[in-house]
C-alpha cells in the first residue's frame, strides 16, 4: 500500500492572525477555497519550493468556541531552518514567544496564536551554542 502526504490540519479561531504566523515561518498560501454553503474557509500554506506540502488552516466562519485552549492532544509541526538563532530572534523581533529556546543550537519550540506547538530545527549539524539562547529560560509549555 502506497502512501502520499498530503497536508496537515489546523483549526483557527483568527484566519488574518493564524496566516500572519504562518508567514512571519516563511510559509505563502499557495491556495484557498470560500464555501458559502458551509460558512468555512480553507487556506493552504507551504514553504517556497514545497508546496506538495502545505498546513491547511480551516476557518468557520460562525466561530468555533469548541476549539481547545490547550492543543498538545495534537502534537507538534515541525520545519528545519538555515540558521536556528537568527529565525528565533527574527520571530521573537515579531512579537512571537521563544517558548522553548535553541539552548543546544539545534531545537527550539514556539506557539501559534491557536496553542499549536511548532518545532524549529536546525539544518544539518547544531550551531555552537551562544547566548542569550544558552542561557535563556523556557516559557510556558510547547
Amino acid at each position: 500500500m502506497a502512501l502520499t502526504y498530503l497536508h496537515v490540519m489546523v483549526r483557527v479561531k483568527d484566519l488574518e492572525k493564524s496566516r500572519a504566523f504562518y508567514e512571519l515561518l516563511g510559509l505563502r498560501e499557495t491556495r484557498r477555497y470560500d464555501s458559502e454553503k458551509g460558512r468555512f474557509t480553507l487556506l493552504y500554506l507551504a514553504a517556497p519550493g514545497q508546496e506538495e506540502t502545505p498546513v491547511e488552516l480551516t476557518y468557520n466562519w460562525d466561530g468555533d468556541d469548541g476549539l481547545p485552549s490547550d492543543s498538545r492532544h495534537f502534537g507538534h509541526l515541525a520545519y528545519g531552518v538555515d540558521n536556528i538563532y537568527e529565525t528565533c530572534q527574527f520571530l521573537q523581533d515579531n512579537g512571537v514567544t521563544i517558548n522553548r529556546p535553541p539552548h543546544d543550537g539545534r531545537m527550539a519550540f514556539i506557539r501559534s496564536p491557536d496553542n499549536i506547538s511548532i518545532e524549529l530545527l536546525q539544518n544539518g549539524e547544531a550551531l555552537e551554542p551562544a547566548e542569550p539562547w544558552t542561557t535563556m529560560g523556557n516559557t510556558g509549555h510547547w
